[in-house]
């Protein structure tokens, strides 16, 4: 079957070619990197700050949980010599629910975890791990970072 000039096939949209510009000429500006503490946490943290230096992006520092305040507050003493502006943020409750729920209220282009990171007996108890959880919910990108 042959087509003239300006006709489509049926059922075939045109492709937007605004969308698809604009999508390239994106840059990232803020990167949330989630962290629970763990000497392999620290590999997605260290990832975010390259990442962030290379785009020139703010990064905010999270971590869920009991202990959550510590574990920010060391992060962000040990980034204190980087050249990325570093913001601390702690959460509470599910690690996947925090992450997508800070993301989307923070207005974040980029989020980044490691693969791996709970340590110790909590990890036996979680349903689902927190990156598998976190890539179907998420709205913005996701780096995950292979830490193992």
């Amino acid at each position: 079957m042959l087509f003239h000039e300006g006709q489509r096939r049926a059922g075939r949209p045109r492709p937007d070619r605004r969308c698809r510009s604009s999508y390239a000429l994106r840059v990232l500006s803020r990167i949330l990197v989630a962290t629970d503490g763990s000497p392999t946490a620290t590999r997605a943290v260290d990832r975010a700050v390259e990442v962030a230096t290379t785009t020139g992006a703010a990064l905010t520092v999270l971590s869920v949980g009991p202990a959550a305040q510590a574990v920010v507050d060391a992060e962000v003493a040990r980034l204190a010599g980087s050249a990325v502006p570093v913001e601390p943020l702690a959460a509470g409750g599910d690690p996947a629910a925090a992450i997508v729920e800070a993301a989307g209220a923070g207005g974040y282009d980029l989020v980044v975890v490691g693969n791996v990171g709970m340590t110790g007996p909590r990890r036996f108890f979680t349903l689902g791990s927190v990156p598998n959880k976190v890539s179907h919910s998420l709205a913005c990108s996701l780096l995950i970072v292979r830490t193992t």
